[in-house]
């Protein structure tokens, strides 16, 4: 299949090295049982398969038989080079004062390995082209869009800079930012209407990963963790596919947009992994795609003047469903 103009085609990567400490609770578990554990996408006969083709080591030495293991040994998978898919691997400067940098990054590139990415990213992707101009400080992310949402991803070169942003995109820090997004029909909204979703995303049990982040079930329900999240939903427009969203957030909890639209009975158009009835697809990930979502506004960056930075990243030429709306996703000036 060709590669669509201003992507980077699918290739192996050099591989990469896991690490695992046995823990208290795990001692005296065979070391496949304990990986499988850890690691719910592979179940214990391929860790089995992997030990017989010499991919672990325990404390530096060969892994030769499914051993048991001890409080403290040291468990590394040598994982050989594996191929990762392709990637659009260009986008469009918002800002760039030789420090902050915030690019309007294009939905299917992920920000950070992670997924079956490591030099398919952003992150790496910084690295790379910093190395080639001969700069000293590549640009690394501030926070993380998901692989497929696009829009304004914000980096530094700096790492205080990082630090002092990471604090600022904290809850009740200041920044908002608000995005755009397609949903299924939201009964309870009217054109122009708005409404506060305050649930809290949840880690519930999922089959390849063990747990996922998600939308919170009526009954009991085993729950890892749970986080206190805020969305302001707005309804811009209503066609016949469904609704057209801007929502702000002061919460950057992950997948945050995608799991409060699915808390109210309507997921985002597309979205594979979050369904109606706050059901999770068990055999897909949070980094399958299929859904328009985008950072279109960052309000309050700590730069420049007392009320902060404010930036805008142009809507994709395919996100609008039936037509465009004048004047929106469009910068000023």
């Amino acid at each position: 299949m060709a590669v669509p103009s201003g992507w980077r085609p699918a290739a192996f990567n050099q591989g990469w090295t896991y690490r695992d400490k046995v823990v208290a609770d795990e001692a005296g578990h065979r070391v496949s049982d304990v990986l499988a554990s850890r690691h719910r996408h592979s179940p214990a006969s391929v860790w089995s398969q992997r030990l017989e083709a010499g991919q672990l080591t325990c404390n530096g030495e060969p892994l030769l038989v499914d051993a048991a293991m001890a409080t403290g040994d040291q468990i590394h998978w040598q994982r050989p080079p594996w191929l990762e898919a392709a990637v659009p691997d260009q986008w469009e400067t918002i800002h760039d004062d030789g420090d902050l940098l915030v690019i309007n990054k294009p939905s299917g590139l992920p920000v950070m390995p992670g997924g079956g990415f490591l030099e398919h990213t952003l992150t790496a992707l910084m690295e790379q082209r910093s190395q080639e101009a001969g700069e000293s400080r590549p640009p690394r992310p501030v926070h993380r869009l998901g692989r497929f949402t696009s829009g304004l991803q914000v980096c530094a070169r700096r790492a205080g800079t990082r630090a002092s942003l990471s604090r600022h995109f904290r809850p009740d820090a200041g920044s908002c930012k608000l995005y755009l997004t397609w949903s299924r029909r939201l009964e309870d909204l009217d054109l122009g209407m708005t409404l506060d979703v305050k649930t809290d995303v949840i880690e519930r049990p999922h089959p390849l990963l063990g747990w996922v982040w998600g939308p919170e079930l009526p009954d009991e329900q085993p729950v890892r963790r749970r986080l206190k999240a805020h969305s302001h939903l707005t309804l811009l427009d209503r066609r016949e596919q469904g609704d057209f969203l801007q929502v702000a957030i002061t919460t950057g909890r992950p997948h945050q947009i995608r799991i409060h639209l699915a808390q109210l009975g309507s997921p985002l158009l597309g979205d594979s992994l979050y369904l109606e009835g706050l059901k999770i697809n068990p055999a897909v990930t949070p980094g399958e795609g299929g859904y328009r979502l985008h950072a279109w506004r960052l309000e309050g960056l700590p730069i420049e003047g007392d009320g902060g930075l404010c930036l805008e990243a142009p809507l994709p030429a395919d996100f609008m469903i039936g037509g465009s709306l004048d004047g929106l996703g469009r910068r000023d000036g």
